[in-house]
Formats: C-alpha cells, sequence, structure tokens
C-alpha cells in the first residue's frame, strides 16, 4: 500500500506543467452503458476530469482491484497509450504492479475495432485482480480519449 505518484507530479512528468488545460466529461445515460461494458460494472462516478494538450490526454481513474481502489494515471498520445502509473495503490497484494516491468507493458496499446485494447497484459501470479484493473483502466482511458476527440469540433 502506499502513494506513488501526486496528481501534479503526474502532470507535470506528462505535460512538463502541473497546470495543463483541463476537460471534464459527464457520465450521461448513452456514455455509462459504454464505460459499463469497459469496466464490467457500473462506474461510479458521475464526471471524470482529464488533461489535454494537443492529440495527448491524461486521465486519472479509480478501479476497484479486490476491495479498495486503485488510482490510475493513463496517458494516451494520438490514440496509443504513451504510459500507465500507479498512482496510489490501497490493496494488501498486488502491488506489483507499480513496476515499470509490468506497467510497460501499455506502452502503444490501442483500441481494436472490437474496442479492445491491442494486445493482451501478462498476469502477475498473485495480483490477478490488480492486473484487471489496470487493464480496465487503460481501455477506459482510450475509450474516453476516443470519445472526446469524436465531441471536439475539428
Amino acid at each position: 500500500m502506499g502513494r506513488y505518484q501526486t496528481r501534479a507530479d503526474f502532470l507535470k512528468e506528462t505535460f512538463g506543467s502541473d497546470s495543463p488545460p483541463s476537460g471534464v466529461i459527464w457520465i450521461d445515460d448513452e456514455l455509462r452503458k459504454t464505460v459499463t461494458g469497459v469496466l464490467g460494472h457500473p462506474p461510479a462516478m458521475l464526471r471524470l476530469r482529464y488533461w489535454f494538450e494537443h492529440a495527448r490526454t491524461a486521465w486519472i481513474i479509480d478501479e476497484i482491484g479486490k476491495d479498495q481502489p486503485i488510482t490510475f494515471g493513463v496517458v494516451v498520445d494520438q490514440e496509443k497509450i504513451q504510459a500507465l502509473r500507479v498512482m496510489e495503490f490501497r490493496e494488501s497484494r498486488g502491488w506489483e504492479i507499480r513496476y515499470p516491468f509490468f506497467t510497460r507493458q501499455f506502452s502503444q496499446l490501442h483500441l481494436t475495432d472490437s474496442g479492445s485494447l491491442s494486445h493482451r497484459i501478462d498476469a502477475i501470479s498473485g495480483a490477478t485482480l490488480s492486473v484487471n484493473a489496470a487493464t480496465r483502466s487503460a481501455n477506459l482511458a482510450l475509450v474516453l480519449d476516443e470519445y472526446t476527440r469524436r465531441a471536439k469540433p475539428d
């Protein structure tokens, strides 16, 4: 258990600034169906803040591992995951997902035509639920990034 990165540090690492432009996605009834499909359960949030600059978005997502939320920072650049960070881990097991040997697997993943991640993520023995939470969070960030790009006029 532990806090490994603050929001300000995550944003500074991602954008070189801790105060890039931000937006909010409201999880309306239509989007709720999509998010529920990605997460496998209804979302706990009514809205989600994200940060953006050019083709890059940053998402801070809380997703349940076994019993507690794990806070992930996901960076999407030009429709591909650039980075996934475990910002805060509250479970008693599965903390190994915070290490680069695991998080590097997400780099350059994108959505397939069916809306799933482009490659399978290798599990860590004893951390299956944490791995699943990371995978769902990465998938959600890509789906929401796509949603924001469609919603913005060119």
